[in-house]
């Protein structure tokens, strides 16, 4: 590690978090603050990076840097021969970690696990809307009304009851959503009368606890001593948040962070030939998408849609904003995801034939508003730039574009209801590596209002998408998926734009840090050299 970063990483441990002058600080140039630190609510992931992914855990887990899950709080579990009840037998003498501001007086128990779900299902308790306008969607979209029963058998025992078989139910579990929250927590806080803190201070199991977040700068976590997977190599970590990708460049090759997301495409070669630096990559299992509101005219006729598709130049795109690190994308699930329908043809890029199918349409001089997101994600670098790429196009076949954006906590929020104008540009990364995650919560009936924010229901598409969550077997499953993405295709209620390719930058004293296919930024495992 440079002397620089040494002495500043020192000097912060020992001035903010009260460490010693040697201890192990990691920085992380991280690209957007979290909306909260109860990982439950919300669906972005600089929030998850910030909660679920540091302090808290799951029943299972996911494996560094692969879509496979192990064991977690729960140890083993069982399922019966109908796939309608999953038994999970906890690990024992598992601690929730103490903080300033609370200290648990027990371990883990079955009582936290049923409160975890509970609260996000129960529309008359009191954790249901603890923060008024919260929604579970997460939930919703993954789960539905199919969870029947969460029940505590003895305190290291819990078993979900499921109305249909779900082969997706293990994997769902590790998605950040289901982390496992402390109920004697949420007690003490219902009784003070403060339920906001829940989403302000956490208290959770896993390898970090949560020490202060200065909004919008920096959030700042030291080891659990007691963590369950062991005390981890860094003592110190802190969240530097710094929104711009060239800014965050500039902190990492002078030393002032030690790992950073989402480089910007022009940055990525000046990052691979800084001798003190490595550059991971890897194909992102993502997508990035121009979501039209299908409940809104014209956007309500697939032929508007499938002309604005074909006015998009695609290429462009993939050039200006993407620079060689992304391809053009045909479906919504990645091509490298099990059941991708290679047979499935884009759109193709006409104008002319755009501009006729909107006259076909009885579509003149239309006005429409397209969403640009105001931070990097890593299937969209820049979605300013592609906006105005898009204002562009759709001015040759006369469709006039307003750019819009918001705070992207804003952002996410508004484009989440029905009534939203225009479309959206946004996209996806897998949470579990299988494709309900994208074509279930992106695309599904029940998550219209929520991550569908094409609030697009097509019952057909809906009915393949449903049946393949029953089914075991994977080449069936595969078929149903297909059909599934035809049917998008057909219906297009989105312009597919790209497929990126994600790179991760660190410094060369970093070890243990795996990229992940699922957009996870994990620092369990890592560490520094001196």
């Amino acid at each position: 590690m440079k002397k620089k970063l040494t002495f500043a990483a020192a000097l912060l441990a020992a001035s903010v978090l009260g460490g010693v002058a040697n201890a192990k600080t990691l920085v992380y140039c991280a690209e957007a603050s979290p909306e909260g630190f109860d990982p439950a609510p919300y669906t972005a992931g600089q929030t998850f990076d910030a909660s679920s992914r540091t302090v808290f855990n799951r029943l299972v887990e996911f494996d560094h840097g692969k879509t496979s899950v192990s064991p977690g709080l729960a140890d083993s579990w069982t399922i019966s021969d109908d796939g309608k009840e999953y038994t999970f037998k906890l690990r024992k003498g598992v601690k929730f970690a103490p903080t300033d501001y609370f200290t648990p007086t027990r371990d883990l128990n079955a009582d936290d696990v049923v409160f975890s779900f509970e609260r996000q299902v129960d529309k008359n308790g009191p954790w249901f809307q603890y923060i008024p306008g919260i929604a579970y969607q997460y939930y919703n979209d993954q789960f539905g009304d199919n969870i029947t029963k969460v029940e505590k058998v003895d305190d290291l025992t819990v078993k979900f009851t499921l109305k249909e078989p779900a082969i997706t139910f293990i994997p769902t579990l590790g998605m950040d959503f289901a982390s496992i929250v402390s109920k004697e927590y949420a007690d003490k806080l219902q009784a003070d009368k403060t339920p906001e803190l829940f989403n302000q201070k956490p208290v959770g199991t896993g390898p970090f606890i949560f020490v202060d977040y200065q909004t919008d700068a920096a959030i700042r976590y030291k080891a659990n001593p007691d963590y369950w997977g062991g005390k981890q190599k860094i003592d110190d970590l802190v969240f530097a948040i710094t929104t711009d990708p060239a800014v965050r460049a500039q902190k990492l090759k002078a030393g002032e962070c030690n790992i950073m997301s989402y480089p910007a495409p022009a940055d990525i070669a000046g990052l691979q030939a800084d001798a003190n630096l490595t550059v991971a990559e890897q194909e992102g299992l993502n997508v990035g998408a121009l979501m039209y509101n299908t409940q809104q005219k014209p956007f309500d006729d697939v032929r508007v849609r499938k002309a604005l598709n074909m006015a998009i130049n695609k290429k462009a795109i993939i050039d200006a904003v993407f620079q060689g690190a992304g391809q053009v994308a045909i479906n919504p699930i990645p091509p490298t995801m099990w059941s991708y329908n290679k047979d499935v043809k884009d759109d193709p890029y006409d104008p002319d034939a755009a501009k006729k199918m909107l006259e076909e349409a009885g579509v003149k001089d239309l006005k429409m508003n397209v969403w640009a997101m105001p931070v990097s994600r890593p299937y969209m670098p820049n979605a300013r730039r592609t906006a105005e790429l898009i204002q562009a196009d759709f001015a040759k076949v006369g469709v006039t574009v307003n750019i819009v954006s918001y705070d992207w906590g804003e952002y996410l929020k508004r484009a989440s209801a029905v009534d939203h104008d225009g479309a959206v540009i946004v996209g996806w990364t897998g949470d579990n590596g299988d494709p309900d995650n994208f074509l279930g919560v992106l695309l599904s009936c029940a998550s219209v209002g929520s991550n569908n924010r094409a609030e697009w229901c097509n019952k057909d598409f809906d009915a393949l998408i449903n049946k393949a969550k029953t089914v075991s077997d994977q080449a069936e499953r595969t078929k149903l998926y297909e059909q599934a993405q035809v049917i998008f295709k057909e219906q297009a209620p989105w312009a597919t734009l790209a497929h990126s390719k994600v790179f991760m930058p660190m410094q060369k004293t970093v070890s243990g840090f795996a990229m992940d296919p699922l957009g996870i930024h994990r620092f369990d495992g890592v560490d520094i050299a001196e």
